[in-house]
């Protein structure tokens, strides 16, 4: 059962505010910063994850509202934990938004078509990657 709506809102001054739980799969302590730091300055609850392994761990047992996947990981990497996801029937309703290094429009298309909804490049910027979840959210 989810405890948040999915649904984001407009606030005063144009930046938008969200509600709900976001899981960050990243294995650098710097991105999985700044990444909360974004997320819950709009208002969401938020989950971390050092590699892909914990990351689908914890989206199976705390169902966040949507995942933000980094790609390159030691271990599994965010396409083979995507796919995962995307193909679980518990996690398969979780929509996963790449956030990667990686820019290569094949990187794009593979990611795409492992189940992600969304695919960013670091550095990401904090309004562009609100609204890229509000989308997916709201979708």
């Amino acid at each position: 059962m989810r405890i948040f709506s999915k649904k984001g809102t407009e606030k005063e001054g144009g930046s938008l505010e969200g509600e709900g739980k976001v899981l960050v799969v990243d294995d650098s302590p710097t991105e999985l910063h700044i990444l909360k730091g974004f997320l819950e300055g709009a208002g969401y609850e938020v989950l971390l994850a050092e590699n892909a392994e914990s990351g689908i761990e914890m989206a199976r047992s705390s169902k966040p509202d949507l995942v933000l996947m980094d790609v390159v990981m030691p271990g599994l990497n965010g396409f083979q934990a995507t796919r995962q996801l995307s193909r679980d029937p518990d996690t398969e309703d979780i929509p996963v938004i790449m956030v990667t290094t990686k820019d290569q429009e094949t990187d794009r298309t593979w990611g795409l078509r492992q189940g992600a909804k969304e695919y960013l490049v670091k550095p990401v910027e904090k309004n562009e990657l609100l609204s890229r979840i509000k989308d997916v959210l709201n979708a």
